[in-house]
């Protein structure tokens, strides 16, 4: 497999609180990659680091030549006030290199028609954003995210939009997307990470990485104040590794 980002030895901190300490990951090709932590843990702040949004305090970021990154930020992050179509949201995925409010040709009105109908929302192409349930807004900028056709695709707690009913819905396709673009999906819904994702990175302010998607009950009771029965109910996979330890000076 090739590794398409490697971390090695990355700080990040907010003036003089660190946020992150030392952390090492490795993401590869075709790879879903779950984040999971508690709230201010650092998930979003590596994301960041990833994106270039924030600069390191130590350490480095390698990606691979050329790499292309869609991203999904969190709800709180979306104005939907801002008056733009579902047609304009999506083609904005692909105006980095022709501007935000660029003329579509036909070449790019048929990539967004196909990325709107792939997020089954046909019939809301010309609907302003301020119009669309939290499901559809999300699916919408999924489509901005996988227009492009990135290596990788960032969402940043996707669960946070929607309902239940439309989120089994979303990680469908998201399996679809997985097969030609790898996944990192923060969230702190752990049950519904633990069922879609290949491999679990726990971040708290340190980082442990577990490729098999196993994890420790006495970590979740520690983090998230979770009963360990729940490893055993539904189709969740009940794997749990004997070594996991987050160190804090």
């Amino acid at each position: 497999m090739n590794p398409l980002i490697q971390i090695q030895g990355l700080s990040a901190a907010y003036g003089q609180k660190t946020v992150l300490r030392d952390v090492n990951l490795t993401v590869y090709e075709k790879d879903f990659l779950g984040i999971i932590g508690p709230n201010g843990g650092g998930k979003t702040t590596l994301m960041k680091c990833i994106l270039g949004l924030i600069k390191p305090a130590k350490g480095s970021i390698t990606l691979a030549t050329g790499l292309t990154i869609g991203y999904l930020p969190q709800y709180s992050s979306i104005d939907k006030k801002f008056p733009i179509s579902v047609e304009e949201v999506v083609y904005s995925g692909l105006s980095r290199e022709k501007g935000l409010f660029g003329r579509m040709n036909a070449e790019d009105r048929q990539r967004v028609q196909q990325t709107i109908s792939r997020m089954g929302l046909q019939g809301f192409e010309k609907s302003p954003i301020g119009s669309l349930s939290g499901g559809q807004l999300q699916r919408a900028l999924l489509g901005r995210a996988v227009i492009s056709n990135p290596q990788v695709l960032i969402l940043d707690e996707p669960s946070t939009y929607i309902d239940k009913r439309f989120e089994s819905a979303l990680y469908q396709l998201l399996e679809e997307i997985n097969h030609d673009c790898s996944i990192i999906l923060v969230s702190h819904d752990i049950g519904t990470v633990l069922q879609q994702v290949k491999s679990i990175a726990c971040v708290n302010e340190t980082l442990d990485y577990h490729p098999d998607t196993g994890i420790t009950g006495e970590w979740l009771e520690k983090n998230f104040n979770c009963p360990i029965e729940m490893l055993g109910h539904g189709s969740l996979p009940h794997r749990i590794l004997a070594h996991h330890n987050h160190h804090h000076e």
